[in-house]
């Protein structure tokens, strides 16, 4: 529900922990990517200029590459963590080497020291909720948001989606999610 999706936005805004971790757990609703590729993302996947996260298909679930449009608050969120992270592979190191990605258990330990039992919220929630929210509240394009998902979507003809597909249209949603997590987080909404 908005409501509590607001009360959330506000915890994550309010969460204090070490930068990293803040910047995963602030970016997690805003590109709803699994949690392992977020925690696994690299520098060298972000284009920042371009605002566009490309996801390798080797890490994707479905093995397809996937991108990723992201919003102004993600690419500013990014460029914060970038002076910390960004000399290394990985944007969310793991806290004690460098060399490994962010631990799988981080995003949820926060969610849990913020009081967000497993059973309200993990870091595999923020799927559900921009995938609820978006179609129900917001009314943006089912496939646009199942495609952003990386579900496999089908067209009429039953072959799947290339990708980079409807980019325009997905850039233009990302940014109205972002924008809508920020009102919601106000508590305009």
């Amino acid at each position: 529900e908005p409501k509590q999706a607001g009360d959330l936005m506000r915890s994550i805004a309010a969460y204090t922990g070490h930068p990293t971790t803040v910047a995963a757990l602030k970016l997690s609703p805003l590109v709803f990517v699994r949690p392992g590729e977020l925690r696994k993302a690299e520098w060298a996947e972000i284009d920042l200029e371009a605002a566009e996260w490309r996801i390798p298909g080797s890490k994707m679930k479905m093995k397809v590459d996937h991108l990723v449009p992201l919003s102004k608050q993600a690419v500013e969120l990014l460029r914060t963590v970038q002076p910390i992270t960004g000399h290394g592979q990985y944007v969310f190191p793991s806290l004690r080497t460098g060399e490994r990605p962010m631990s799988e258990n981080t995003i949820n330990a926060a969610l849990r020291g913020m009081g967000y039992a497993k059973e309200v919220h993990s870091a595999h929630g923020f799927r559900a909720m921009a995938r609820t929210i978006m179609d129900e509240v917001l009314g943006e394009r089912v496939d646009l948001i199942e495609h952003q998902l990386a579900h496999t979507v089908k067209d009429a003809n039953g072959r799947a989606y290339n990708r980079t597909a409807h980019l325009p249209a997905r850039r233009v949603m990302m940014q109205t999610w972002a924008d809508y997590l920020d009102k919601l987080r106000m508590g305009g909404e």
